[in-house]
């Protein structure tokens, strides 16, 4: 959810300063992209990781300040929820064999948590939505002790005026009639259903365009081929039900404005793009400050001292925009470098499946970005997000828009044409053949398969439904025996169904 924030209140004054400040970020920024004053020595790749604290009886449990006490490791750290944490993988090169190692440290790191969790009486589920939450649990005492998640929520519901309103059309269970979600929250905490996996890459100021436009194309077959969010509220809803659920709860727009075309927060964006500054101007330009909090650096005078700017408001509001692929702009021992961070992904179901989703995501990125004749020239802007919806709905069952082979289910683009192509990638990645035989293969045989964690989760409740068990008590044991699967660590395309 981004850094701390100091100020509970914020007056006009505020404001006003705020909006000049964040202009001179514009301008520093634009100059430092003329000069080229970005570092960019080598590709790296980064990770956050949002998880789920659950108690012996499957329900959320609201303990993750005193389980980060266990843990005792500032990888770690809270996120919106109290039954959230978050841990933040150090940047590390993508090439090589780095991801087996990263395989084996992140195993270990959430094996460790997990067994300091056991100690308040909790556990940590890797999944994309925790199909046990109740109404109950999003009401606003359950916000973590953050001050920043608390002054965000008021916020939002100051510029909304209401309460939210989340409502989801389901997609049929197999024989099924499909389910619908009705309901209202007077809490941002809907958004801490959401656990995504967000994935990072470092690249140089005239490469980022291309691969986020080539992110932009690949969002609809991610969410596709790696759904693993298909239950909220007790209701069967979209395979990835993150991506309209995120949308409502943080949506600061009541029905008029969304009537007028006003641009929700959660945002796909509108058009491809030529510079990242293109992103970071929009987001000045469309969307009031939630956090105008400013710092004394004149971001351009640091600039011209020949210091590295820290565009704390540029950055502070860059986070209160959830573009599904974000720009960053960042510094590391006073060097400032660009990433994208790919957003549209769930956590889980193992740690090999998200490193899949992630060797998949870096591979096919890179070859896109490096066609002679690129992907997003072929293709509409409206049409890459419309996937995006597709593919978070009927999953494996979408039908996905691919310039030169028309509408095509994700399953058989992916085997046909990207996988392919996120081979070649990887390769020029310089990723080592080990690597990427271990993580594509997984995506190859999921494919294969037609399942992830969504169609696993969906057709276990089935199962148990069919045995005689209601919607209630066949979410609690799918989970458990989704948490033994998780822990044994197989990736979700052997995992047997219903047990």
């Amino acid at each position: 959810m981004g850094r701390e924030v100091a100020n509970w209140a914020f007056s006009r004054d505020d404001r006003q300063r705020y909006r000049a400040k964040i202009q001179r970020c514009l301008d520093a920024l634009a100059r430092m992209l003329a000069e080229n004053s970005f570092s960019f020595p080598r590709q790296q790749m980064g990770m956050e990781i949002e998880l789920n604290l659950v108690d012996d009886g499957m329900r959320p449990a609201m303990t993750n300040a005193e389980v980060l006490e266990k843990i005792g490791d500032s990888s770690f750290t809270t996120e919106l929820s109290q039954h959230n944490l978050e841990i933040n993988v150090r940047p590390r090169p993508i090439a090589g064999d780095e991801t087996l190692q990263l395989e084996q440290e992140l195993r270990g790191s959430i094996r460790r948590a997990d067994a300091k969790a056991h100690d308040v009486g909790a556990r940590l589920v890797m999944i994309g939505m925790l199909p046990t939450l109740g109404r109950e649990h999003f009401d606003r005492r359950w916000l973590s002790s953050n001050p920043r998640y608390a002054i965000l929520n008021d916020q939002i519901f100051a510029a909304r005026g209401e309460e939210m309103v989340l409502s989801v059309e389901g997609t049929a269970m197999p024989g099924r009639q499909p389910e619908r979600l009705r309901s209202y929250a007077e809490s941002i905490l809907p958004e801490a259903a959401c656990t995504s996996a967000q994935l990072h890459l470092q690249v140089a100021p005239e490469d980022f365009a291309a691969h986020w436009n080539a992110a932009q194309c690949l969002a609809g077959v991610q969410v596709a081929i790696g759904a693993n969010s298909p239950f909220l509220l007790g209701k069967a809803l979209w395979h990835e039900t993150r991506i309209p659920l995120f949308l409502q709860a943080t949506d600061t727009r009541p029905k008029e404005l969304q009537n007028q075309g006003v641009r929700p927060r959660v945002w796909f964006g509108e058009r491809w793009i030529t510079s990242i500054f293109d992103l970071f101007e929009e987001n000045v330009r469309y969307f009031q400050a939630l956090l105008p909090e400013t710092s004394e650096e004149d971001p351009v005078a640091a600039l011209e001292a020949g210091r590295c700017p820290q565009l704390s408001e540029l950055r502070l509001h860059n986070g209160t925009v959830w573009r599904w692929n974000r720009p960053v702009y960042d510094t590391a021992d006073g060097v400032p470098h660009l990433r994208v961070e790919n957003r549209v992904l769930p956590a889980g179901p193992t740690v090999v499946d998200l490193l899949a989703n992630a060797a998949f995501f870096y591979g096919a990125q890179r070859a896109l970005a490096r066609h002679e004749r690129p992907l997003w020239t072929q293709m509409s802007f409206q049409a890459a997000e419309e996937n995006l919806y597709a593919g978070a709905r009927s999953g494996m069952d979408a039908q996905l828009y691919w310039p030169g082979i028309g509408w095509i289910p994700p399953d058989e683009l992916v085997l046909r044409r990207l996988l392919p192509l996120a081979h070649d990638g990887l390769r020029d990645c310089g990723v080592s053949d080990a690597a990427r035989e271990r993580y594509l293969g997984v995506i190859e045989q999921r494919c294969l398969t037609r399942r992830t964690g969504a169609t696993w989760q969906r057709r276990t409740v089935a199962l148990l439904e069919e045995g005689g068990q209601d919607r209630p008590t066949a979410l609690v044991n799918m989970l458990r025996r989704y948490i033994e699967l998780m822990d044994a660590g197989e990736p979700v395309h052997t995992w047997p169904i219903g047990g």
